[in-house]
């Protein structure tokens, strides 16, 4: 009702000019006969009435759907198919949606493209970086060490590629199944073993066997894989210890991933989980991304897992992961 009146209180301001404009041209032609000059007033207003209470109960339907705020296209459309300017909006809508409809297929084609593009690339770069890396692997000159760790970097930055690229279909490439915490943390540490060697970082491990959790394993892994290399990067040096310990709370188990490393600055903490963000370690560090966090941020809150983050600067970073159905075996 609100829309429809403001669409016509033009039209009532122009008869009302109108009707002064002939109350004026008649009285100074002499015409002095109030009562029929109002008898006219009346007799018009009436019929203003009249064409609009039939404008609005023709138009009903059109004027409510414009002021819905959730109705659907098709309804929309349907509701345009009284009068001949509604439907001409009507198949102008249609047409602008069809159009559109196929933008939106074409670009998610040109996305699917891409994107297996990149995962075949991913993989096809994957063979001859084996194949250095055996070539490297009984290398003792300094020469060797430094492109073996060249190479584990590339192999690094690869498989974030293709983590990011999964995100797409995570629904499709994710499976719950229950995992021994101890043992997948250990596998990783073992991983990142030669960048524990070269910053100077021990790790240790405070997980009870038994502990089990649901989740995800190869994503468990990769998140581990992050957290665990950005402690370690950010302890470099400092012949410290990386911790990665759990607890249980109720039916819930915490993963803690301690580091005595630089620490975050209580600025950047409220950003550590935006794309591209680096900060000020980001200036330090130079090997930061910006994404690793981000990604592990994504991918738990996918898997219905918690996480946060506390730092002080010079006394170190913990992140710690709740798992929400965990038991003891």
């Amino acid at each position: 009702m609100k829309l429809f009146a403001r669409e016509q209180w033009p039209v009532v301001v122009v008869v009302l000019l109108q009707m002064a404009a002939v109350t004026v041209v008649f009285y100074l032609e002499g015409f002095r006969d109030w009562k029929v000059a109002l008898y006219a007033y009346l007799l018009g207003f009436f019929f203003v009435a009249v064409y609009l209470v039939y404008r609005y109960m023709s138009h009903r339907r059109f004027y409510e759907v414009l002021s819905s705020k959730q109705v659907r296209l098709e309804e929309s459309i349907q509701s345009l198919e009284d009068a001949p300017l509604q439907a001409a909006l009507g198949e102008l809508l249609q047409s602008q949606y069809r159009h559109y409809e196929k933008r939106i297929l074409e670009d998610e084609r040109k996305w699917q493209n891409q994107i297996t593009f990149m995962n075949q690339w991913v993989h096809q770069m994957k063979t001859p970086l084996s194949v250095l890396e055996l070539l490297l692997q009984d290398g003792d000159e300094p020469r060797d060490i430094s492109m073996s760790e060249e190479t584990e970097r590339i192999r690094k930055g690869l498989e974030m590629v293709l983590y990011m690229a999964r995100l797409e279909t995570f629904e499709e490439d994710f499976q719950v199944e229950t995992l021994s915490l101890r043992e997948l943390v250990n596998d990783v540490i073992l991983e990142n073993k030669r960048l524990f060697i070269r910053s100077f970082v021990y790790p240790e491990i405070r997980i009870e066997e038994e502990l089990r959790v649901e989740s995800d394993a190869k994503w468990l892994r990769f998140i581990l894989q992050q957290l665990i290399a950005n402690a370690v990067n950010y302890s470099s040096g400092s012949k410290k210890k990386v911790t990665v310990s759990a607890t249980t709370d109720d039916r819930s188990v915490i993963l803690e991933v301690i580091d005595r490393g630089a620490g975050i600055p209580a600025s950047d903490l409220s950003r550590v989980f935006q794309p591209f963000f680096t900060g000020e370690n980001g200036r330090r560090f130079k090997e930061s991304t910006g994404m690793g966090l981000y990604i592990v941020k994504l991918v738990l809150d996918k898997m219905n897992h918690d996480i946060k983050l506390e730092s002080k600067v010079g006394e170190g970073t913990t992140v710690r992961i709740t798992f929400p159905y965990a038991a003891r075996t």
